[in-house]
């Protein structure tokens, strides 16, 4: 169960709620409203123009357009409309990042696809357990396994960093000029940058999950 906390709101009160242990910041709930005033005037920002020059070629007064860009009103289609043709955009444009869909990638046990990488002929098995859901950044699960057959590996190298969960069996792995005691239950953390992989097989056959993160180029 997540750990019970409390927290602030943004009257400054106490109230009693849940959180992970994750520091990564909570994401902002937008209305319609603010959503599309952020667009608006993301794209003023683009062209390089003041909201007074903006106001002027929609036809709108300063104050007016300053309210929509803020959230504080909901503009007519009629004035979205005026505004999307003084910034040469589609009016559609306003309600796309309103309407992103925040995916979920789910995989029922054994029905990963299987990849062939690096250290496949080596006995070294993969199943990809979902796709990336990020823009900027590329995440890929796998579950590796081992088989009896299974020859030490030790120079995978790539870009981004790697996270291995030890499920099953026993492995010597090797990271750059270190090499670690895997366990069930250990966790290993590392740049992926050096070379790394498997350099005693000493219990097979063994499965562990290994998470590889790295900037979408």
């Amino acid at each position: 169960m997540e750990p019970r906390v409390t927290k602030s709101d943004k009257s400054g009160s106490i109230e009693d709620g849940f959180e992970t242990g994750s520091g990564a910041p909570r994401t902002a709930e937008r209305t319609l409203e603010e959503a599309i005033g952020a667009q608006i005037r993301q794209h003023r920002k683009r062209l390089d123009i003041t909201g007074g020059e903006l106001a002027t070629a929609a036809g709108l007064s300063t104050g007016m357009l300053s309210k929509i860009e803020n959230g504080q009103i909901s503009p007519s289609l009629s004035t979205l409309q005026s505004l999307a043709r003084a910034l040469n955009q589609p009016l559609s444009t306003f309600f796309t990042p309103y309407e992103e869909r925040h995916d979920c990638s789910f995989v029922k046990a054994g029905r990963g696809v299987n990849i062939e990488r690096r250290g496949t002929k080596a006995g070294h098995h993969y199943q990809l357990l979902g796709h990336s859901l990020g823009k900027d950044i590329v995440v890929e699960p796998f579950l590796i396994q081992l088989s009896e057959e299974a020859r030490p590996y030790t120079s995978f190298q790539h870009a981004g960093v790697e996270l291995i969960y030890m499920l099953a069996g026993k492995v010597l792995y090797r990271h750059a000029d270190r090499s670690y005691l895997l366990e069930p239950g250990d966790t290993l953390f590392f740049d992926a940058a050096a070379p790394h992989g498997p350099e005693e097989l000493t219990e097979l056959p063994m499965t562990y999950l290994s998470i590889i993160i790295y900037p979408n180029d």
